[in-house]
C-alpha cells in the first residue's frame, strides 16, 4: 500500500492510496483515512466515510476481484468530502439493487447511497472511477476558518505513521529500519541543522 497526503504539511490536500483490493487492506485503510481526516478537523465525517470507502473497496474485491490493483482518493469537492476508489475494470460497473431480507449480499451500494449525498460512477479511458460525497461544510464556532494548530498536526502525524508502523508489520516489514530510512530521507531534505 503506498499513501500520499499532504494534508499537513500544504493544508487540505488529497489523500491518494495505491493498493491491492484484499480484504485484509480495509482495516489499513479505514485507519489511514481516520488519521487524514482528523488531521483536517473533518473527524465527524470520519464514520460516514469509512463506511463508504470500505463498501466501494469491497464491491471491487466482489465484482472485479481479490488482488486488483484499486486507488482509493480523499480529497475536498467544493463544499463536499469525496471518496473515489479507481480500478482498471470498465466493464463491471456498480448497480444499485434491491437485496432481498434473506440475501447474504448487495446491500454495499445501498449502505453508500444511503449514508452520502451523492454518489456515481466514471467511465475513463483505463479505468473506472466509483465515487461518492458526504457534506462537509460547516462554519467555524467564531465564524472564521479552522487552523491546523501545531499540537494537532504532531498527534495527527503520530497518528499516520503508527498506522503505515502497523500495516508495514502486519506485511513483514521491519518497522524500525523504515524509520530510519525516512529519517535519513528527511535529514537529507532538510540539510544540516544551525543553532
Amino acid at each position: 500500500m503506498e499513501a500520499r497526503s499532504n494534508g499537513i504539511r500544504a493544508g487540505w490536500g488529497p489523500l491518494e492510496v495505491a493498493f491491492l483490493a484484499e480484504s485484509k487492506e480495509l482495516a489499513a485503510l479505514r485507519r489511514l483515512m481516520r488519521s487524514h481526516l482528523e488531521a483536517t478537523e473533518l473527524s465527524d465525517l470520519v464514520g460516514a466515510s469509512q463506511l463508504c470507502a470500505s463498501e466501494l473497496v469491497s464491491n471491487v474485491i466482489r465484482h472485479v476481484g481479490p488482488g486488483t490493483p484499486t486507488t482509493l482518493v480523499v480529497c475536498r469537492a467544493g463544499r463536499h468530502l469525496r471518496i473515489e476508489v479507481h480500478d482498471p475494470d470498465a466493464r463491471a460497473l456498480p448497480t444499485l439493487i434491491e437485496a432481498g431480507i434473506d440475501s447474504e449480499g448487495g446491500r454495499g451500494l445501498a449502505l453508500v447511497a444511503a449514508t452520502a449525498d451523492r454518489w456515481g460512477v466514471e467511465l475513463r479511458p483505463d479505468r473506472k472511477v466509483t465515487w461518492c460525497e458526504l457534506a462537509a461544510e460547516r462554519p467555524h464556532p467564531q465564524g472564521e476558518p479552522s487552523r491546523l494548530t501545531s499540537a494537532r498536526a504532531e498527534e495527527s502525524a503520530i497518528n499516520i505513521i503508527t498506522d503505515l508502523l502497523h500495516w508495514l508489520q502486519a506485511h513483514g516489514r521491519d518497522p524500525d529500519d523504515v524509520l530510519d530510512r525516512a529519517v535519513m530521507h528527511f535529514e537529507a531534505e532538510v540539510g544540516p541543522q544551525r543553532c
